[in-house]
C-alpha cells in the first residue's frame, strides 16, 4: 500500500493571524511578515502532532492509495480518517494502463475512526496481475479553519505556541505534549475496546 498527499489540489489557508494574535504579536509593521514562514511551519508541525494523536486529519486534503490488492474482497479499509469522498476509483494493469472503475461498482462507508470502501454488491473487481488499484480520496474534519471543533483548533493554536516558546529547547522529548492540549483533543481520540468494556485512552 502506497498512499501519497495530492499535491496538486491547494491545501486549506493557515490561520496565521489567530495564531500571531495567540502570541501577542504585534501586526501592521513593516517588518512583521517576517516570521510568517517560522510561524506557519510551527503551525503545520502542531497539526501533524494532533492529527497522529487522535488518528484523524484536521484539515482536508486529497490523497492517492495505492492497492496492490484488496484486504478483503468486499472490503478495503481506508488508512485515513475522517473520509469525506472517494472521488474515483480505477485499476492499473501491469502496463500502466488504467481502467476507471464504475461507481456503481462501490461506495463509501464513512466512519469518525474507520471508513472503508464496500463493494456496491458481491465483490469489489478484481486487481490485474502485477497491477493496483488506485483511489483518488479527500479527508479531513473541516474544508477551512473556521470550521474545525473549538476544542482542537484551541489545542493546535496552544502547541503551535508551546513550540514556538521552546523552540531552542533540544530535551524535549518526541511524546511532549502540554497537559492542556491533551485534555482537549482527548475526546476526539479513538476508543479502545476489550472484553472488560473501553480502556483507558493510553493504555496497553
Amino acid at each position: 500500500m502506497m498512499l501519497t498527499e495530492d499535491t496538486t489540489r491547494p491545501a486549506p489557508p493557515l490561520p496565521l493571524a489567530a495564531f500571531k494574535a495567540h502570541l501577542h504579536l504585534g501586526t501592521g509593521f513593516t517588518e512583521s511578515g517576517l516570521q510568517d514562514d517560522l510561524l506557519e511551519g510551527f503551525l503545520r508541525a502542531a497539526i501533524a502532532a494532533i492529527e497522529t494523536r487522535i488518528g484523524k486529519l484536521l484539515l482536508e486534503r486529497g490523497f492517492i492509495l495505492d492497492l496492490p490488492r484488496w484486504s478483503d474482497p468486499a472490503t478495503q479499509p481506508l488508512p485515513l480518517a475522517p473520509v469525506r469522498s472517494v472521488t474515483t476509483v480505477a485499476l492499473r494493469d501491469a502496463t500502466g494502463q488504467t481502467t476507471p472503475v464504475p461507481a456503481a461498482r462501490w461506495r463509501l462507508e464513512q466512519d469518525s475512526h474507520r471508513p472503508c470502501l464496500r463493494a456496491a454488491g458481491g465483490v469489489l473487481p478484481a486487481i490485474p496481475a502485477g497491477g493496483s488499484a488506485i483511489l483518488h480520496l479527500t479527508a479531513g474534519m473541516a474544508s477551512d479553519w473556521a470550521q474545525l471543533p473549538a476544542d482542537l483548533a484551541q489545542a493546535a493554536l496552544m502547541l503551535a505556541a508551546h513550540f514556538y516558546e521552546y523552540r531552542q529547547d533540544t530535551g524535549l522529548g518526541p511524546g511532549c505534549m502540554p497537559f492542556g492540549v491533551t485534555s482537549l483533543i482527548e475526546r476526539h481520540r479513538p476508543l479502545r475496546l476489550t472484553l472488560g468494556g473501553a480502556a483507558p485512552h493510553g493504555a496497553a
